[in-house]
């Protein structure tokens, strides 16, 4: 079977290669026809040995894949052949808070990744995807998605009528914009790209607001709030976006930080935040029950993930260069095998 490999420290030395499938699942264990895999920011940094420097090679990359059943371990009741599965990010973070570092347990890094034509998972590293989804639509749900849902439903969760201040057309941002607005929110989104305002609008956003052509976007926030601020953040951004953010949300707000696309250290007014009572929540993607809340939430609405583009599985460099260059819109995906005859569709 086909298998990424980064043998060694930088993007140079990603390589396809032939090796054998894996042999029959042991006792607890699900083997998985993967039929495709989609792209987030962390797997750039791991590829470009920016991620984690304990890192080991060669390590398989990428985190989010879905695809078929083939077959079962002795033991497993929860899974049989031919069901539609996806692999939780986090294969050890089932359920409540953890105790350890969650990223310890997760794939495309500590742990074998899903670019590979097959994977046998531990049953419990698995969840059902929902059915009007095809597999490349759902192999974008298990880092974005339970990122996004995390930030909105389980810290906190949104109401109806709350607004949220969203930031950027990145996977996180646009599954959250979708929730929200499935979850009766108002949003404000901010985007840098004009030929993106539209887009956002059409998706259900109240709002947009153009981050380039209006720097000082928190005042032009408050100014929409009529002064009072947005209730709730999702901050991908960090240092460039996370101070204008405090800045723009209203008393007893929270701020949900899951992003640190402008690097990982940022100055804050700390005494602001606690005199206006406002809520700082890290979030590190989320367990696998909360990706079964996720997709009955999906399901009920009957929401699609956005997928800008879809490469062959032996094109995986040049859709982490397409990644890189911020010209997409939502998600980035390969296609392992040919799809699987599910309802949805997917652009690209």
């Amino acid at each position: 079977m086909k298998q990424w490999q980064l043998q060694a420290p930088g993007l140079e030395s990603l390589r396809l290669e032939e090796v054998d499938p894996p042999g029959p699942p042991g006792a607890g264990e699900v083997t998985v026809r993967l039929h495709a895999a989609s792209l987030n920011y962390r797997d750039v940094l791991i590829l470009e040995s920016r991620y984690d420097p304990s890192q080991t090679y060669p390590v398989i990359p990428l985190s989010d894949g879905a695809g078929e059943v083939v077959a079962t371990g002795e033991g497993v009741t929860g899974f049989r052949a031919g069901d539609r599965v996806a692999g939780a990010f986090s294969q050890t973070w089932l359920d409540g808070v953890p105790d350890y570092i969650p990223r310890h347990g997760s794939l495309g890094g500590a742990l074998t990744g899903v670019a590979q034509a097959y994977r046998t998972f531990p049953a419990h590293g698995l969840v059902h995807v929902p059915p009007h989804l095809d597999s490349v639509q759902a192999s974008t749900l298990p880092c974005a998605a339970v990122t996004a849902w995390h930030a909105l439903y389980e810290r906190g969760p949104l109401r109806p009528g709350d607004s949220v201040l969203l930031q950027g057309s990145g996977g996180v941002s646009l599954f959250a914009l979708q929730l929200a607005c499935a979850g009766g929110a108002r949003v404000v989104h901010l985007t840098g790209s004009p030929g993106k305002e539209a887009i956002l609008r059409d998706m259900g956003a109240d709002h947009v607001i153009n981050y380039r052509t209006t720097p000082d976007w928190d005042k032009a926030v408050l100014e929409h709030t009529d002064g009072r601020g947005v209730d709730r953040v999702v901050d991908v951004g960090g240092p460039d976006t996370l101070p204008k953010a405090l800045s723009c949300t209203r008393h007893g707000g929270r701020i949900s930080m899951v992003g640190v696309l402008a690097g990982g250290r940022v100055e804050l007014q700390l005494l602001a935040a606690i005199a206006r009572n406002i809520s700082l929540d890290a979030i590190f993607v989320g367990s696998r029950t909360m990706f079964q809340r996720l997709n009955r939430a999906l399901q009920a609405h009957q929401l699609v993930p956005v997928v800008d583009r879809v490469f062959p599985f032996e094109e995986l460099p040049a859709a982490v260069g397409y990644l890189r260059s911020g010209a997409h819109t939502g998600k980035i995906a390969l296609r392992i095998a040919p799809d699987d005859g599910a309802r949805g569709t997917a652009r690209g």
